[in-house]
């Protein structure tokens, strides 16, 4: 369908928010996805375009965020297959399964989320204390709890996509020894082949808008910038407390 100058300037600003908040925690797509069901787009098209347009974006932060992410490729080459199989997982799910389908766990999966972003220094600092009494090496990758975690994660990611940062951001929180900073580089790389992976299966089997996903690319690449430049600014703590906000706004938008 053909967009109006108005609804076409609106996508472009909701793709620079999108790829602005997606870049410094995530949950970007509660900004585009609305706009694109208020130009009159179906919510599986709507969907599927914004997960492509948005794939400049998740790009454009990792690149922003380079510096963090040196001395970490192992982990996220490793992290970056369960993103891959789970965000292949979730986009055919989006096919075959109801509009309803998360419509209950969702709000759910995101508040236990916060919980956990909230706690992570308490619970990382008790996981370390554990296994030093025990005379147990820290673990550098997580083990099979954290990639069982971001598979599911990111099947989740690959139907939807909004606040899958939240999550990767408390489950490597909880499991890894890093700064929050490094984690969130690690985390915009495996929204970008979350989002890849699901759009690449999209091409084959779903109808796109392509005004929408250019519009959407354009104003995401220009967001994953901005936000990669306010994100890596922001002290631990205001990035946590960031991030409680950001989360609650997702919870309170997906129950509405």
């Amino acid at each position: 369908m053909a967009l109006t100058i108005w609804e076409s300037l609106a996508v472009l600003v909701a793709g620079i928010g999108a790829g602005t908040i997606n870049t410094i925690v995530g949950s970007g797509t509660l900004i585009t996805f609305p706009v694109l069901l208020a130009t009159g787009l179906p919510p599986v098209t709507a969907t599927v375009s914004n997960a492509l347009g948005l794939i400049p974006g998740s790009v454009s932060g990792a690149i922003g965020y380079r510096e963090e992410l040196k001395g970490q490729r192992s982990l996220v080459l490793r992290l970056g297959v369960a993103a891959a199989i789970g965000g292949l997982a979730g986009a055919v799910l989006l096919l075959v399964l109801p509009e309803t389908a998360f419509e209950t766990v969702v709000p759910v999966l995101v508040a236990l989320a916060l919980v956990l972003v909230v706690l992570q220094p308490r619970l990382s600092t008790a996981v370390q204390r554990r296994r030093t009494r025990a005379g147990a090496v820290t673990k550098t990758d997580g083990g099979p709890v954290l990639f069982g975690g971001l598979l599911l994660a990111s099947v989740y990611g690959g139907y939807f996509t909004a606040a899958q940062g939240i999550i990767y951001l408390s489950l490597m929180g909880m499991l890894l020894d890093d700064t929050l900073q490094r984690l969130n580089a690690v985390k915009n790389v495996l929204a970008a082949i979350v989002n890849s992976i699901a759009a690449l299966f999209f091409l084959f089997v779903a109808d796109f808008d392509w005004t929408a996903v250019l519009l959407i690319a354009a104003g995401s690449a220009a967001g994953g910038q901005i936000g990669a430049k306010i994100g890596r600014r922001l002290p631990p703590t205001a990035l946590r407390v960031f991030v409680v906000v950001v989360g609650v706004c997702a919870i309170l938008q997906l129950l509405r």
